[in-house]
């Protein structure tokens, strides 16, 4: 839903992508959500949620792990492990 996919990218089954850019080379697992962000050049696992993340890049984001972002936006580059969750 008013998004931009930018290929090559590969989105899973059941996500949700919703006012997001969702760059070159990333790969999105089935199940997760990316809502009001933008990533490229990255690999999101499966059930994973991004949300309120103006960019990240060359990152892999674990399987169940939750990046949500509430103060003022960044670049970010980072590897988050299967169940972590990172506030920002």
């Amino acid at each position: 839903m008013n998004s931009e996919l930018r290929g090559p990218c590969v989105i899973g089954k059941n996500c949700l992508i919703q006012n997001s850019f969702i760059g070159p080379y990333t790969s999105v697992g089935n199940h997760s959500k990316i809502i009001n962000s933008s990533i490229e050049y990255s690999i999101v696992l499966e059930n994973a949620t991004i949300a309120n993340v103006d960019r990240i890049e060359k990152s892999l984001i674990g399987k169940n792990a939750k990046i949500l972002k509430n103060k003022e936006r960044s670049i970010l580059k980072i590897n988050v492990g299967d169940y972590s969750e990172i506030e920002l």
